[in-house]
């Protein structure tokens, strides 16, 4: 929750610089607890933000440990980062096919406009430094934060085993098209052939007439995942069984949420833990394939995917 370069520091959630004092901190915490407690009117969502704040700061080891890891004490520790690209695991089990880059583009694009933020001509000891990435302009973290969401995603999705195909970063238009006109992922199963959307709002969010809302979206993610869609299908002469928006698990109410067709495909938001979950059973209203299917839909969309 507190990882995401979006999301608001444990402090902020609970309504307090990060220097308060123990009793300070205490009272806010009360305070905001009343504040967003369900059964006094308050969002739930933002009620599960204060207590995960609180486990987080609420004991003095506790918040030494969060202070050090997230940038705000006068020395943070320079080895860590968690917003670095995993590094490769020696894992021996099959797994699914896998085309083009994971969160590639956006992260590219990151590091050089945080270079530039910073200053020309600086020369950057960790652009992944948890204190310069909160301190950068939202364009900049936003762009970390869904690089990170996307490479989560290719890792749950790589875990499915080899009888799944997945394409990263698929352009969604003609050669020059603007390279965010992407797909984040295409999955290809036994369940069916999905478009995929990984986001990372930095907060919670909700389902309304078909589509996201909340204070960190922007325009219509569903609607727009679904345009995307549409042109690859055309190009590729396929058909998908559905759409997946996959979220971190703090920023939804419910782990599945299937809110029916929208412009007649069967859409899915999932918390991020049920994601591989939801791939294998696939989504209601789906329509599943069979081998041979797989295999020519598999064909298709290797002649025509491209790459940002």
């Amino acid at each position: 929750m507190f990882d995401s370069p979006l999301s608001a520091s444990a402090y902020e959630v609970l309504g307090v610089l990060p220097a308060v004092d123990e009793e300070a901190l205490r009272k806010a915490y009360r305070l905001r607890l009343r504040q967003t407690h369900p059964d006094t009117g308050g969002d739930a969502a933002v009620f599960i933000q204060v207590q995960r704040a609180w486990e987080l700061v609420g004991t003095p080891d506790a918040r030494a440990a969060y202070d050090r890891g997230h940038g705000f004490a006068d020395a943070p520790a320079p080895e860590w980062s968690g917003w670095r690209a995993p590094a490769a695991q020696n894992d021996t089990r099959p797994r699914a096919r896998s085309h083009g880059q994971p969160g590639g583009w956006r992260r590219e694009r990151y590091l050089t406009l945080i270079r530039e933020w910073a200053g020309r001509g600086v020369t950057l000891a960790d652009p992944y430094d948890p204190a310069l990435v909160r301190s950068a302009p939202h364009g900049i973290r936003r762009l970390l934060a869904d690089a990170l969401a996307e490479e989560a995603t290719a890792r749950i999705v790589g875990d499915l085993g080899m009888g799944y195909t997945v394409w990263h970063d698929v352009a969604a238009g003609g050669r020059d098209a603007d390279p965010e006109a992407k797909l984040d992922h295409i999955v290809l199963g036994p369940s069916g052939l999905y478009g995929v959307l990984s986001e990372d709002f930095g907060g919670p969010v909700r389902v309304r007439r078909g589509d996201l809302i909340g204070d960190g979206v922007d325009g219509s993610p569903v609607g727009t995942l679904l345009a995307r869609m549409r042109v690859m299908a055309r190009a590729a002469g396929v058909r998908f069984s559905g759409a997946i928006v996959v979220l971190p698990d703090e920023d939804v109410l419910s782990v599945i949420d299937e809110i029916g067709k929208v412009r007649g495909i069967p859409v899915a938001i999932v918390a991020r833990s049920a994601l591989s979950t939801v791939l294998r059973r696939g989504i209601t209203g789906s329509r599943s394939m069979g081998g041979n299917e797989v295999f020519d839909v598999r064909t298709r969309l290797q002649q025509t995917a491209r790459f940002v």
